[in-house]
Formats: structure tokens, sequence, C-alpha cells
């Protein structure tokens, strides 16, 4: 029988493997969030994963990295983000100081400043390669790197433009300098919480998964993972309890991380089962606006811990 075990270097047989792989760095992937995974990787696409916040969109691309070995190289946009802090930028105070010496060295001499110094200021030696650059001039003889473009639905339209043309070619121009051809297309992992419409341009540029907030079997498997230290009875009731806070309409329902966070923090305090005095003490581990917060406590803090103790009893039994 065939070794279908993941490689270290991300080479996988199929979505089953990257779902083992995942799991074994971590993450908790189903079946169709493994699966476009795969896909992403055997195709050389680039892959927009859109949902909630907390989630665990990023997450998928920094354990992309630690799996494949290679170099995560995030741009985290936000509005008015420009190529300087995505692309690249001049090194403009090393650029000075060579000048300077340049022109310290001439005046020594008595000879006039080397008409070659102004070529020397837009060498490589002075460009400060932003994520962007970094991934499409990787050297080859490495694990491509995995660029992360986090929430690129905080950026505005003329970046996600200019996004569209470097993923269409794996190219990018420094004027200066020419233009810089990915040997290897590197793993590019898209994220937008989806605070406003991703373009279609990019959408079709993209492999797409929606990636939803986990059941609660799975939920309890991560918080087991992630938090070893958090007693299994504990695990399941915090599960529950943010299952329910999730129904409650709020302005910003708590992710897997704050799953994850709130049970820790019950934990730290010697708590190992829910009631209504460890809910109201370490709510803000889970629930980060006061909105929320406060229609969480209208909804009835005993009424939450029982019914998240019965419904993690419920399950476990059955």
């Amino acid at each position: 029988m065939a070794d279908r075990s993941p490689g270290a270097s991300g080479e996988a047989a199929g979505p089953d493997d990257v779902c083992d792989a995942l799991r074994a760095h971590g993450y908790l992937a189903d079946k169709g969030l493994a699966t476009v995974v795969f896909l992403a990787l055997a195709l050389k696409r680039p892959l927009l994963l859109e949902g909630e916040a907390g989630v665990g969109k990023t997450e998928v691309a920094k354990v992309l990295a630690r799996w494949r070995g290679s170099e995560l190289l995030r741009v985290q946009c936000y509005e008015g983000i420009d190529v300087s802090q995505a692309v690249y930028e001049w090194d403009y105070a090393r650029q000075l100081l060579h000048l300077r010496a340049a022109e310290a060295r001439a005046e020594g001499s008595g000879d006039p400043v080397p008409s070659t110094v102004e070529d020397e200021l837009y060498s490589e030696r002075f460009l400060v390669r932003r994520p962007l650059l970094a991934a499409i001039a990787a050297p080859a003889d490495r694990p491509s790197p995995v660029l992360l473009v986090d929430e690129v639905d905080r950026a505005d339209d003329e970046f996600e433009a200019f996004l569209l043309e470097v993923l269409s070619d794996y190219s990018v121009t420094v004027p200066e300098l020419g233009t810089f051809r990915a040997a290897v297309p590197p793993v590019v992992v898209i994220t937008s919480n989806r605070t406003r419409d991703v373009a279609d341009a990019l959408k079709r540029r993209c492999l797409y998964h929606w990636v939803e907030h986990p059941d609660f079997e799975r939920e309890v498997e991560i918080v087991t993972v992630r938090a070893p230290e958090v007693v299994p009875v504990l695990a399941r009731q915090v599960a529950a309890a943010v299952e329910r806070v999730r129904t409650l309409g709020l302005y910003k329902p708590p992710g897997v991380a704050e799953t994850i966070d709130w049970a820790q923090a019950l934990a730290a305090l010697g708590v190992r089962s829910l009631d209504e005095a460890a809910v109201a003490a370490t709510l803000g581990a889970a629930v980060k606006y006061k909105e929320d917060a406060e229609r969480v406590r209208e909804a009835g803090i005993a009424s939450l811990a029982r019914a998240a103790v019965e419904r993690a009893g419920a399950e476990r039994a059955g």
C-alpha cells in the first residue's frame, strides 16, 4: 500500500492528506476547506477565504507556512494602503548617507562627485522589498513562500486592482530596476471579513471558500488541541456557551479564538465547570463590545451557564 502521509515539504496526494497535515500543525479543517486548500496547492491558484471574523481564515496561511517549511509574508490591508507598504520602497536614509559619503570623498580628493552615484542610489542594495515583491522575487531553491493578503475588504478598489494585476502573471515592475517575475508562484491566501464585496475579477482569479464557524464537536476538539490545560468537561461547556451566544444577534459574535481564550481564562482561575459566577467574571474573554456584553446579560447569565452545562452533558451522553 502506498504511503499517504503528507510530506514535510507541503506535498499532498489529496484532501485527506491536507486535512492530516493541517491537524498535525494544530489546525482542524473540515473536508470542504481541506479540499480547496489541496486544489489551490495543486493548481497553483490563489485562495480567497471569506467568513466572519474569528473563524480561522488567517490561521490557514500561518499553518500552511509551518507545514511547508516556507516563509510567511503578510500584507495587512487597511484603507489607504499603497505600493510602498505592500510592494516596495526605497531606503531613503541609506541613500542619503551613501550620497553624503560620496560627496565627502569627492571633496577630500578635489574631484567631482562621480556620475555613477545617482545610478547607485537606485540599485537593489537600497531596495526595501515589502511582502508582495518579496513573494514574487523569492529564490527558486527554497520552498515557495506563503503570501497572506489579510482583510482585503478593508483596502480600497485601487489596491485590489493592483493586486489582481500582480496575481495575473506573478510579476512586479520596479521602474528603476525592471520587472521581477516569480520563478515559482507563491502560495497565496487572501482573506476577507466581507465588510464589502470583493471585486468579481479578483474572485474569478481565485479559488473560493466560505469559512463557517465550526460545529459543536469540532469546536470542542479545537479547544482540546489548542488549550490542553482545559479539562474536557469545561472545554465542552465553553463550546456550548459560545454556540448559544452566537445566536443572540451580537455585533461581533465570538470566534474560535475567543472560545479558546475563554476556556484558558476559566482554566487559569481554576474553574472546572461553568456556573453563573464564572461566566459573569470572564465574559470579557469572549465578548469584546459593551453592547454585546449587555445583550448577553439581558439574555441571562444564569440561563446561559445552565444551558451550556446541559448541552455539553447531553452531547457527551449521546
